[in-house]
């Protein structure tokens, strides 16, 4: 039995697809046989040098496949297991925990069961959006969300997310709806009936004239928590800022616009990856993918099947992909 991976051997190189060993899991971590991995934002930025500890390396973070061995304190998973999960070669540095290979390295907490109805490119598309969507949601000096729940009623809190259609817009609809929240979003009119589909109560334009004094209106006398900006570039504060004035100010997740922070506004960087989403992993992704709460959105693109696809998955990557996410099948 061989493992293979596509090694990045320095700044700016291609990937190098290479007979490598499978790795040895340490007490709380699963070894995933991936079958399908997808492409984030991180994925061509670290080929480029940003933030890679070392040289040569495994890149990629969302993976989908069955586990082949599982640690000596693990007990959430077995053997065969249908799994997907979040890969940590970007904190730990390690080649052996790079989604980007045949065989990966991933905590157990990290990771939920795949159900059979649902195939590993759809469940491919979910770790980092998750993650993301749950830092900027849970995390200590965020907005302090409640975690959902199977049973969650509404609780008369809105949770604006800009950029409701991007992978990381969709899970933090589903998981603001799941927890009782209403969820605002904003995206293209085309991707409207994704942002619906995810649980979004209403959704609007973001080139729209009137969509800080429409989302205002929204919002009502409903308790306003904060704004999850999923669109990672300075310039969505010409929309974002506002918004957010319209709503006296308040808590926005991730980009930083590019000159001083409004009056009002609180601004935090987010990097989606860490213990704070154990507790998601574990208590309620496997029940809400069984049950339909959680859904494998956007719809997965796949763009080709093994390792020699990533490099021109990248480039797919950076052209548009509004509403999909793009994935290659291993």
């Amino acid at each position: 039995m061989s493992n293979f991976s596509a090694f990045l051997d320095g700044e700016n190189k291609p990937l190098r697809v290479a007979e490598s060993h499978i790795p040895t899991p340490g007490p709380n971590d699963i070894i995933v046989r991936n079958h399908a991995v997808a492409i984030n934002t991180v994925d061509p930025a670290q080929q480029a040098g940003f933030k890679v500890a070392r040289y040569p390396t495994v890149l990629g973070h969302d993976l989908a496949g069955i586990v082949h061995e599982v640690g000596s304190s693990v007990t959430r998973f077995k053997d065969g297991d249908r799994v997907l999960g979040h890969a940590w070669q970007f904190l730990t540095g390690q080649a052996e925990d790079g989604a980007f290979s045949l065989y990966t390295r991933i905590p157990a907490g990290n990771a939920a069961i795949l159900p059979d109805n649902i195939d590993f490119k759809q469940g491919s598309v979910l770790p980092v959006a998750i993650d993301t969507a749950a830092r900027g949601f849970y995390d200590t000096g965020f907005m302090g969300l409640n975690l959902p729940t199977a049973d969650a009623k509404p609780n008369g809190k809105v949770v604006i997310v800009y950029g409701g259609s991007t992978s990381v817009g969709v899970a933090a609809i589903q998981l603001a709806v799941n927890a009782g929240y209403r969820v605002i979003a904003t995206s293209s009119p085309r991707n409207h009936d994704l942002c619906r589909e995810a649980g979004a109560a209403d959704v609007f334009d973001y080139k729209s004239l009137s969509v800080a004094n429409d989302i205002a209106k929204s919002v009502g006398n409903d308790q306003f928590v904060g704004l999850w900006n999923t669109i990672g570039i300075p310039e969505s504060f010409d929309v974002v800022t506002p918004i957010m004035q319209k709503l006296s100010g308040g808590f926005v997740a991730n980009t930083k616009p590019s000159g001083p922070t409004p009056e009002n506004i609180t601004v935090k960087f987010v990097l989606g990856l860490g213990e704070y989403s154990y507790p998601l992993w574990e208590h309620w992704i496997t029940d809400a993918l069984a049950s339909g709460k959680l859904k494998a959105l956007p719809e997965p693109k796949v763009v080709g099947k093994g390792l020699e696809s990533l490099e021109h998955a990248f480039k797919v990557r950076n052209g548009d992909v509004s509403g999909c996410k793009i994935v290659v099948e291993l």
